[in-house]
């Protein structure tokens, strides 16, 4: 009997607009997001690369990939979660972001999780 694979990895994603290093009138927009990976599966696996889509309000579209998360290839055994802040600029107030990471488990078996798509929005000020 075969045992079957249970690489469970959850995403969760907090964002904030960081009015302090964003400049509307040159359409800067500056946004972190702070992302927290969780292995919610029976077997550890190590974060090997990332992929970004991130699209603008314009429908302007950038996409990132690169290796690990900033600069670290968290390895999570089960249970265990990992959180990073990082940014995206974007030139309209609004957005949105969409990926997947590239994790391996311990049999060296790669598995793509999937990150779904959040937006990134400026608060609505009021005066």
């Amino acid at each position: 009997m075969s045992m079957e694979k249970n690489n469970k990895i959850s995403v969760d994603v907090e964002t904030t607009y960081l009015e302090q290093e964003s400049d509307p009138q040159k359409a800067r927009y500056l946004f972190a997001y702070t992302i927290t990976i969780k292995n919610t599966g029976l077997s550890s696996a190590r974060l090997l690369s990332r992929y970004w889509k991130i699209t603008g309000g314009d429908g302007h579209e950038q996409e990132v990939e690169g290796d690990g998360v900033v600069g670290q290839h968290p390895y999570l055994i089960p249970e265990q979660e990992f959180t990073y802040t990082s940014a995206a600029m974007l030139d309209t107030p609004v957005g949105m972001m969409q990926g997947h990471y590239m994790m391996v488990d311990d049999d060296g078996e790669r598995f793509e999780v999937d990150i779904p798509a959040f937006t990134l929005s400026v608060p609505q000020t009021l005066h």
